[in-house]
């Protein structure tokens, strides 16, 4: 069971750091967004910090994700950037393709703060 979370942990935190680093250089092609997608992108593009954020958010996140002494952080940092994914690619997107990615990695994160949960029992007490 170690190696497969081990496992799971570095494809997860390989891919937040391959998409935070893509935020930045663009090397990856994207489809061509629906009408209700170019208006949420126009909104992100107002915001001018908002993507390079998102971006340092996903690498740092995913770097911390992949260690296994700082996993438990590295889920918390990430669970706000997967649970805006979720919410697109469930309310905008709605690919099925994209949709079982978006769970999938959305069900690891959570396995992750469930499987670390006493490290977490000092910050609510």
């Amino acid at each position: 069971m170690k190696i497969v979370k081990f496992i799971l942990s570095l494809l997860f935190g390989l891919m937040f750091i391959n998409a935070g680093l893509n935020k930045f250089f663009n090397y990856m092609p994207m489809e061509k967004p629906t009408p209700e997608q170019m208006k949420l992108f126009a909104a992100f593009g107002e915001i001018s910090w908002l993507m390079p954020l998102t971006g340092i958010v996903e690498v740092i996140g995913g770097l911390l994700f992949v260690f296994p002494k700082t996993r438990a952080l590295g889920a918390i940092i990430i669970l706000p950037v997967m649970i805006g994914i979720v919410f697109h690619i469930f309310t905008l997107d709605k690919s099925p393709m994209g949709m079982s990615i978006a769970g999938v990695l959305f069900l690891i994160n959570l396995w992750m703060i469930i499987d670390n949960k006493e490290k977490y029992k000092t910050l609510v007490k």
